[in-house]
């Protein structure tokens, strides 16, 4: 466990910058899946290529296979996004590294991707607690998420330098 007295002393990521992170985090994940939801067939309407067929012809079935498909890609992207920046070199997405935050774990090392991932799905428990797990972080003295206590993590501000 890190020291939390002293020079070295962790600076923890507060929940109003982690709110920010995660918005920005959020439109970059959602714009990259809009951009590839015209350029990539199998996001298409399953397959539908001709596109002039009517709404009403694809039928119900259809639709929901591609809202599905959509989720699902939506979902996979976001996992991967996440746990391959927060265990990668930085050890933050690109709205963490705006915000100067990073992911440790509880020993100041750079997590794994198998943690960084557990932490990702940790995230869908957080969630559906109305929001409480992910509300935790402002009154935690790590300012430790439900999701941060599951995976052994903290999210820490990067000094400057």
């Amino acid at each position: 466990m890190m020291e939390q007295g002293g020079a070295g002393a962790l600076r923890y990521g507060g929940f109003w910058r982690r709110v920010v992170a995660s918005l920005i985090d959020a439109v970059i994940v959602n714009a990259v899946m809009a951009v590839l939801s015209f350029v990539i067939p199998v996001y298409e309407k399953v397959g539908m290529g001709d596109i002039s067929v009517p709404e009403s012809v694809m039928g119900i079935g259809a639709e929901l296979e591609y809202n599905s498909l959509g989720a699902v890609i939506l979902f996979l992207g976001s996992w991967l996004y996440a746990a391959l920046m927060e265990s990668g070199p930085k050890q933050a997405t690109l709205g963490k590294m705006a915000l100067s935050l990073q992911v440790i774990d509880l020993d100041g090392d750079r997590v794994s991707f198998a943690q960084a991932s557990g932490r990702f799905f940790a995230k869908i428990l957080s969630f559906g607690l109305f929001l409480i797990g992910f509300l935790m972080v402002a009154f935690t003295p790590r300012k430790q998420g439900l999701h941060d206590m599951l995976a052994k993590t903290l999210v820490i501000r990067r000094s400057r330098g």
